[in-house]
């Protein structure tokens, strides 16, 4: 079984967030995608950060009956500030048969060396590596990691869609009182409109 962890905010999901996890399966070979919403994410501010129950429940909506596709509320669970390696390793231990993958996008990838236990991290997962839109392909010298690392890491590099969708356009789309329609799943549209999501 091979199981990609695709972690983040999701301040909301979108469909951009859907077609990197479904490029992720297709480039890696994944039997399943793990959509893993963060606590406090580590290198992100935190403002207009939608409550938990409600990342949760929109991630609940536009995920199901994709079998490929769930969601884990690991981190959120723990609480605090949501460390990579920490989840990793948890994960690891739930289903140490597995072969697990790190889904992450370029621009990720080149901030890989500043996360923390980094070198710990490449040893617990692969590194799967989708090129977001206006990233270029990293160097082995941009990466600042040392041998064997970077060379491990371009290997697994792969180009996804295209696709020019952003959490926070959505969320300054919903504070003007613009439509969000074909940017967020349907479920998702719904939701936000239903509870009043990101309106301020």
């Amino acid at each position: 079984m091979r199981i990609g962890i695709f972690g983040g905010t999701f301040n909301p999901v979108h469909l951009g967030h859907l077609i990197v996890a479904q490029d992720a399966c297709d480039q890696f070979e994944l039997n399943r995608v793990l959509f893993v919403p963060c606590a406090v994410p580590p290198h992100k501010t935190t403002g207009n950060l939608a409550e938990n129950p409600h990342r949760l429940r929109m991630l609940e909506a536009c995920l199901e009956g994709d079998p490929h596709f769930e969601f884990s509320d690991i981190e959120i669970e723990r609480g605090g500030v949501s460390y990579t390696i920490d989840t990793v390793r948890a994960l690891r231990q739930q289903d140490p048969s597995a072969e697990w993958f790190l889904i992450l996008g370029s621009d990720s990838l080149m901030d890989l060396h500043s996360w923390r236990q980094a070198e710990a991290i490449l040893k617990e997962v692969q590194i799967g590596t989708l090129i977001r839109p206006g990233t270029p392909l990293p160097t082995s010298e941009a990466l600042r990691l040392p041998a064997p690392w970077p060379e491990r890491l371009l290997g697994n590099v792969r180009v996804g869609h295209q696709v020019e969708i952003s959490s926070g356009d959505i969320r300054r789309r919903c504070a003007e009182g613009l439509s969000i329609r074909y940017l967020v799943h349907p479920a998702v549209e719904m939701y936000i409109a239903e509870h009043g999501l990101y309106v301020k």
